[in-house]
């Protein structure tokens, strides 16, 4: 008996032993997957607060909105776009990959085709229905805040969309960049009086921007500011308000496909807006699309705005630096890439 009961000891403690081992080893197991789990996807914030996995290594990103292809591209990424929509036009190459439709209504069997590890959204153009339709299927969206109000916060959130693509090195490089040209910029204008302008975003009807847009900020870097004040963002007024302001220069930007020639040509031909001091003087400034775009491209706009508006500040024959700098700048980035590695949605 005594045999027995110390046989059946010796087991049972063999047994809690061989039990103890076998579950050390499945917590190390766990332990394991956990951390693998961990290296193949990261939780992210994005600027409308929305918390999300998103994979650690991002290689095909679809895009909701012009500005959000350009910065992809001038980050060097143009490789990892599987597709955007049909209004991104810059650069050239964006209007080459597949579209995925309008970005107020994309096709969500289109961007699912694409196989996407990310989706870049914006408050400023995109649906919040697509956003949640979208995350319901698994599919990792980053919204970012469409409602800048200045430029640097611009800049910060094109750093903040690089680092978790991957491509902080790049995103530091180029938000450098900018904000140097803004500095240079600064430096040259800030002792020069503002010209008053009426910056044109549609002119029938006429429709200017608030004080508190990031276009508004924009004018500011350009040694300007808007003869309208108001607190929303796109104003409606009247051509007989104009008048009574009197700006000392009139800016059309986005949507106007005349040179400022013929846009100047054609609002003297009109009643009213021939009667503006600007015109008579044929002080009219005509940006492209990047003007009301927040990329990188609206550096290019405001550079040239501030040659126009203050020829005095610069030195003849120097560099104007409106010819899409930012985008030569992302080919060389992704030329070096290759060398090295062969690489309102609420």
């Amino acid at each position: 008996m005594k045999r027995s009961g110390r046989a059946r000891t010796i087991a049972i403690t063999a047994g809690l032993l061989i039990l103890g081992t076998v579950a050390r080893a499945f917590a190390a197991l766990q332990d394991d997957w956990r951390a693998t789990a961990a290296q193949g996807t990261r939780i992210v914030t994005d600027d409308v607060g929305r918390v999300m996995k998103m994979p650690a290594h991002v290689n095909r990103i679809v895009t909701l909105a012009p500005n959000l292809t350009e910065i992809v591209y001038a980050l060097g990424l143009g490789d990892k776009l599987a597709g955007d929509t049909s209004e991104c036009d810059n650069p050239p190459a964006a209007k080459l990959k597949p579209h995925v439709g309008e970005p107020q209504n994309p096709s969500l069997e289109a961007i699912l085709a694409l196989h996407p590890d990310l989706v870049l959204a914006t408050t400023s153009i995109n649906r919040v229905e697509t956003a949640d339709a979208l995350v319901r299927l698994g599919v990792a969206v980053y919204t970012s805040d469409g409602e800048f109000r200045t430029l640097l916060g611009i800049l910060d959130s094109m750093g903040k969309m690089a680092e978790f693509m991957g491509a902080k090195r790049q995103g530091d490089e180029l938000v450098s960049r900018l904000r140097q040209r803004l500095d240079a910029l600064h430096a040259r204008l800030e002792n020069r009086p503002m010209v008053h302008v009426l910056f044109v975003v549609w002119k029938d009807p006429l429709i200017t921007i608030g004080q508190n847009t990031f276009i508004a900020d924009g004018l500011r870097w350009a040694g300007a500011e808007s003869v309208v004040l108001s607190k929303q963002n796109w104003p409606q007024i009247s051509i007989e308000e104009v008048v009574h302001l009197q700006p000392d220069y009139i800016v059309f930007a986005g949507g106007h496909a005349q040179t400022a020639g013929a846009e100047l040509a054609d609002l003297r031909a009109r009643p009213v807006w021939r009667d503006l001091d600007a015109v008579e003087l044929g002080h009219v400034a005509n940006l492209n699309e990047e003007a009301i775009r927040p990329a990188p491209g609206l550096v290019d706009a405001i550079e040239q705005l501030a040659h126009e508006l203050h020829p005095e500040a610069f030195p003849k024959g120097g560099q104007n630096r409106n010819s899409n700098n930012e985008m030569q700048f992302a080919s060389a980035v992704s030329v070096e890439m290759n060398a090295e590695c062969h690489q309102c949605a609420r």
